[in-house]
């Protein structure tokens, strides 16, 4: 064994087979052109005295051969075949003549032999599924395909809602819709009518430009969508408009400056009151009377009818203050929602409630997510945060001036202002771990099923269920990612998640369904016209049946799969990666050249990796301060970027598409111009592996593209460094794979960000001075520490996202159903379609000595060296790469050399005389799932790919590793989405089984009322009696008001006029207005006429105005909307409703009297009708119907 080598490599080899098997010192090929065998026991020549010619690395790839001993390899693409025949292949390959250009051309389409590792095929290394219709959910109608996020800048989709005819979108620049008659048509295409991103898309409409909108609310009594909006203004849109010119946008009708910062939440009352919420608490009402005046008045009149809505509201937050002190929180609105049933309002704050009566506008209730009631809740957020910065600010005053008054030296007071620092740090981070813990329960969803349940949903996952009176019922976790929106139909809850999961609940919460219906989070749903809406981050909108899960799903995927030619498309493309450790050196424009601009003429997509662009401990602890609050980069990595940049002749021909840097670890992606419309959503993802998985020394930086929606991912590596280090190798590469997670920027928030001016003023004047003596005295565990504690926190916000670990698991007391879900959620990476590694894998030569190393070499013979290499044992036993593919290697290895000695003799020659060794590599994964050849692609296994070049550039020696270029040749099949949503129309316009399916979807139970007509007079009440006929099936049923008009003296009514959402007028009560209806069951509603004075138009205990309008008669038509639990279609009936005016003194203390005898009459009804309990049940169908 040479000398020379380190004593851990000593080690390390003594437990190693140094004996070769038979030596062949010379390579194949030069056997094969002698004719003879030839031994060469003793090298008698130096490498030192090898010339060096131009391009010899690439000009040797003829005798860069391999024997029959490589029985893993086998050649990707179509030449399988020609080139699995060995030794026949070498022999057609030795004598090209490279001159010959017609052979060079073949060449360079000629797929290289490639090497499979094992291991693939199992768990988190298994090919992701793939097929023409996704097996793991239901068919589903593609609105709008997701499109690509750099289309979409300015113009995100960021909430929907259906009306009878119309989906409703709310963007960043306005509102769009769809017409659910055209949701099947084929898209426009690339033309001029649509802009990029919405060229699959559905035909749809678009308004004039606006500011974002953030909320959406349908009228239906009125025919209007209301918008509300981040300037404040809440804006309305006519529904089923007729556009002569579909290229001309529409315009907005009535809109009011509503709040000073953006409008949050908006819900109609079951009075027809408009209710929004905006940031601070600020809850506002607008009356509906004051909008239907302005919504009377002409366009020319449009700014008059603006100030007649602002000055109208009501500020609710104003009314339940007392001596400044707020009876409700004054964090933000979250959700608003009303509850028909009982005629109250929710408003939904991230940790509390508040529950208003929507007659009087009175608070009735505030309670906590926990359901424990709060006097107080409104604290001031500065007040709580100061004590954190106060803290810190006294713990490096006192500790300066304790080491100034003990005069201890200036490198002592440097340590402990780092130790100050990291105190605080530390702090801050536990404080923010146990704040994310708190947010946990924060609610960010709100909705109420058709039993008059009310169910929020938090960001850990939790689904509590509420009673109408803000008591907590239960809470079920199905999920352990937040939850996102809600919507309901019939007796079934649809829950939308970060995760992109949808799952459906029954009114019990016992989870039905559960799939993965978007690869972003789902923020809103919406149901319209038998399908249930789903929209995702990224803009994407699928319609999802609601039948589904059912017998239809099997029959509409089988039925889509038939018809795969009509919409399947293939195309190709060539991809280049580059990596090179550039040892904190700088390349030259000739080296950049020869190493990438030479072959990037035919290729669409480089990707490119450095490692080592900058290191030093200084540089290091900054990096690792600087990824904790989100920033990351450095004026050394954007040099090489800028200077890679000109040698592809970035801007003419290439376009930077992104980057990402982690310490001295850089990837950067450059697309082709004429790809770019293919090519987008670029994410970014960055994993250390120094230093307790906090520093960035060592590690994985990644980007994610998707490329004719197929997503490839890019990872370059930089693995554990030594011969005897292949475990930690192994460890590095499989804490990448895991925990690697993509994200569209590096912008972290987390609890330490405040932190920023502290952490860089300590940390740039003491660590990059005394980091290497903090590193070898007491400072490494207080270092070591704290990375690990400001990782930990980091990673605790950037994991929201995440699979959760096992402790959190067992905490959350996860069903089997939900462990199932935990399981599917595989890492990012594991769900690319193709992924691609490459960097300083640092993975050596074995059981071999360096002056064999170097004769080997100098023989060009790799076959008998491959056998040596860490890299291919360990992936031949599939610890490592599982189930990935590399090339085979023909060119010598890429380390170490000494700096500027160009050619082979430039290996090391110094003291440590480090074995040569193949450190640098390049190792995919694509769809194939196994290790036969596939030659074509399909929508089966979309992405296939093959090697054309993977070469070392031996000529390049600005560093001690050789920069290593590969190009693939990929295959991708995909489907056109918009044709494929065309064909999906036509088996359900056609299919005579999915239209029989559909059309018992049609049937409504049926049901009764006990009467068409109802007389009330002043403070009288009627019990309503709704009987559900049908034996067998449940009956909900909803009661709107379709209109109120005064009654004439001739006993004629006046033209109907309906109020917001078709409520009611404020002297009718119907309680309850929706419910659901047992089998062969009945329910009682209250229809009560309540006078509704304030006290300031009593005067002496009488009314005053006694001769206006409101003294007259009036009439409303109450509509009974019966629906069956997932019918399509719904039955109506009608019910008059008159009110004939009493003239009798009302006096206050009779009014309240009245109230309260109405209270006693109605409130067991109102109970009784409202609980979905089997007691309550048995109780109301043995109750007798009062007269």
């Amino acid at each position: 064994m040479d000398d020379h080598i380190e004593d851990e490599d000593k080690e390390a080899l003594a437990g190693l087979s140094t004996a070769p098997p038979h030596r062949k010192m010379h390579s194949y090929s030069q056997q094969l052109r002698t004719g003879e065998k030839s031994y060469h026991p003793v090298r008698k020549h130096s490498l030192d005295d090898l010339p060096n010619p131009a391009g010899a690395g690439r000009a040797a790839t003829v005798d860069q051969m391999y024997d029959s001993s490589d029985d893993e390899f086998f050649a990707g693409g179509v030449a399988a075949a020609a080139i699995e025949g060995g030794d026949e292949y070498v022999s057609q390959s030795l004598y090209i003549d490279d001159n010959d250009p017609d052979h060079l051309e073949r060449r360079q389409f000629q797929p290289l032999a490639e090497f499979v590792g094992s291991g693939g095929g199992v768990g988190i290394f298994k090919v992701p599924t793939r097929s023409a219709v996704h097996p793991g959910r239901p068919p589903c109608l593609e609105l709008r395909p997701h499109p690509l996020r750099e289309t979409q800048v300015g113009k995100f989709l960021r909430n929907i809602a259906c009306t009878e005819t119309q989906l409703w979108a709310g963007q960043e620049s306005g509102v769009r819709f769809w017409n659910f008659d055209s949701a099947y048509d084929v898209g426009c295409g690339l033309s001029n009518r649509v802009r990029r991103g919405d060229e699959d898309a559905a035909p749809f409409h678009e308004s004039v430009n606006t500011s974002p909108t953030t909320c959406l609310m349908v009228d239906s009594g009125n025919k209007l969508v209301w918008s509300g909006h981040k300037d404040g203004k809440i804006r309305s849109w006519k529904m089923d408009q007729s556009l002569d010119d579909n290229n001309n946008p529409f315009k907005e009708g009535l809109a009011w400056q509503a709040h000073r910062g953006p409008v949050l939440a908006m819900i109609f009352s079951s009075h027809g009151d408009l209710w929004s919420g905006g940031e601070g608490g600020n809850i506002k009402i607008w009356p509906w009377e004051s909008i239907e005046k302005s919504l009377s008045l002409k366009p020319e009149e449009k700014h008059m009818a603006a100030l007649l809505v602002e000055r109208s509201f009501i500020d609710l937050r104003s009314q339940v203050t007392v001596n400044g002190a707020c009876g409700i929180s004054s964090s933000d609105i979250k959700c608003l929602i009303s509850d028909h049933v009982r005629a109250k309002v929710w408003c939904a704050q991230h940790l509390f409630f508040s529950l208003w009566d929507a007659r009087t506008k009175e608070l009735l209730r505030v309670f906590n997510v926990d359901g424990q009631i709060e006097n107080r809740v409104d604290t001031p957020q500065s007040v709580q945060d100061q004590p954190v910065e106060d803290e810190m600010k006294v713990k490096f005053v006192s500790a300066s001036k304790k080491e100034k008054s003990q005069g201890t030296s200036f490198l002592q007071r440097s340590r402990n202002a780092i130790m100050g620092a990291a105190d605080a740090v530390r702090r801050v981070a536990t404080r923010g771990a146990g704040a994310f813990v708190e947010d946990g329960k924060r609610t960010e969803a709100l909705v109420i099923s058709a039993d008059g349940m009310i169910w929020s949903g938090c960001t850990n996952g939790l689904l509590v269920q509420w009673d109408g009176n803000g008591n907590r019922l239960q809470d079920v976790t199905h999920h352990p990612y937040a939850v996102q929106c809600f919507c309901t139909y019939g007796t079934r809850l649809y829950v939308g998640y970060v995760s992109g999961y949808i799952q459906i609940l029954d009114l019990e919460g016992n989870l039905i369904a559960s799939w993965i219906a978007h690869s972003s989070p789902v923020i809103k749903l919406a149901v319209g016209k038998g399908y249930i809406y789903s929209l995702a981050t990224h803009g994407g909108i699928r319609g999802w049946s609601i039948t589904s899960p059912g017998p239809l799903d099997n029959l509409l995927r089988s039925e889509l799969a038939a018809k795969e030619a009509m919409y399947s498309r293939r195309d190709n493309i060539r991809i280049l990666i580059g990596t090179w450790n550039v040892g904190q050196g700088r390349a030259s424009h000739d080296s950049l050249m020869s190493w990438l601009g030479s072959v990037a003429s035919d290729v669409g997509i480089i990707a490119v990796g450095l490692q080592e662009v900058e290191m030093g401990a200084g540089f290091l602890a900054m990096s690792a301060a600087k990824e904790t609050v989100g920033l990351e980069g450095s004026a050394i990595g954007q040099w090489w970027q800028d200077t890679i940049g000109k040698a592809l002749e970035e801007g003419t021909t290439f376009e930077r598409m992104g980057s990402r840097q982690l310490a001295g670890l850089l990837i950067s992606l450059w697309v082709r111009k004429n790809l770019r419309t293919h090519v987008g959503d670029v994410d970014a993802a960055a994993v250390p592996c120094g230093f307790g998985r906090a520093i960035g020394n060592k590690g994985g930086v990644g980007l994610r593209i998707r490329v004719y929606d197929r997503t490839i991912c890019f990872v370059n590596c930089h693995l554990a460094a030594h011969l005897e280090a292949v475990a930690r190798r192994n460890a590095d590469f499989d804490h990448i794979y895991r925990t690697m997670v993509f994200s569209r920027s590096a912008n972290l928030l987390n609890s330490a960000a405040g932190m920023v001016p502290y952490l860089f003023l300590y940390c740039s004047l003491a660590f990059c001075t005394y980091l290497f003596w903090l590193l070898y005295s007491s400072g490494l565990p207080w270092i070591l520490s704290i990375a690990a504690g400001v990782s930990s926190a980091v990673h605790m916000i950037k994991g929201t996202n995440t699979a959760p670990s096992s402790d959190q698991k067992k905490q959350t007391g996860a069903s089997s159903d939900q462990k199932k879900q935990m399981e599917e959620m595989k890492p990012d990476l594991a769900e690319a379609d193709m992924i691609i590694f490459f960097g300083d894998f640092n993975y050596r030569l074995f059981g071999i000595s360096y002056d064999e190393a170097r004769d080997f070499v100098s023989q060009r013979c790799f076959d008998w060296l491959r056998e040596k290499d860490q890299l291919r044992a360990e992936m031949k036993a599939g610890k490592v790469f599982q189930g990935m593919r590399e090339a085979l290697i023909r060119f010598p290895p890429t380390y170490k050399f000494e700096r500027n000695r160009p050619g082979l003799a430039g290996y090391d020659s110094g003291e440590k005389k480090r074995i040569p060794a193949w450190c640098d590599r390049i190792i995919y994964r694509d769809n194939r799932s196994g290790t036969e050849p596939v030659s074509d692609c399909s929508l089966d296994c979309p992405v296939v790919s093959s090697i054309l070049l993977y070469e070392a550039c031996m000529d390049v020696n600005e560093s001690d590793h050789k920069p290593v270029q590969c190009k693939f040749h990929v295959k991708i099949a995909h489907a056109d989405r918009s044709v494929r949503r065309q064909a999906f129309g036509e088996i359900m316009k056609s299919n005579a089984t999915v239209r029989s399916t559909l059309d018992e979807l049609s049937y409504v139970p049926e049901t009764t009322v006990g009467t068409e007509t109802i007389v009330l007079q002043n403070q009288d009440t009627y019990v309503l009696r709704i009987t559900n006929k049908s034996l067998k099936d449940k009956a909900f049923f909803k009661i709107i008001c379709e209109g109120q008009s005064t009654v004439k003296d001739d006993e004629e009514a006046y033209e109907y006029r309906s109020r917001g959402s078709s409520g009611f007028p404020r002297w009718l009560e119907v309680t309850p207005a929706a419910g659901m209806i047992k089998p062969d069951n009945y329910a009682e509603v209250s229809v009560h006429h309540e006078e509704f004075h304030t006290l300031e138009e009593f005067v002496d205990g009488i009314p005053q105005n006694w001769w206006c309008e409101d003294t007259r008669d009036k009439e409303v038509v109450l509509a009974v909307i019966v629906q069956g639990s997932c019918s399509t279609e719904t039955r109506r009936h009608q019910i008059r409703v008159r009110h004939c005016f009493s003239a009798k003194s009302i006096r206050i203390d009779s009014t309240k009297t009245n109230g309260s005898k109405k209270a006693q009459a109605g409130g067991s009804l109102r109970q009784l009708s409202s609980s979905s309990s089997d007691t309550i049940d048995e109780q109301r169908s043995m109750s007798n119907p009062r007269s």
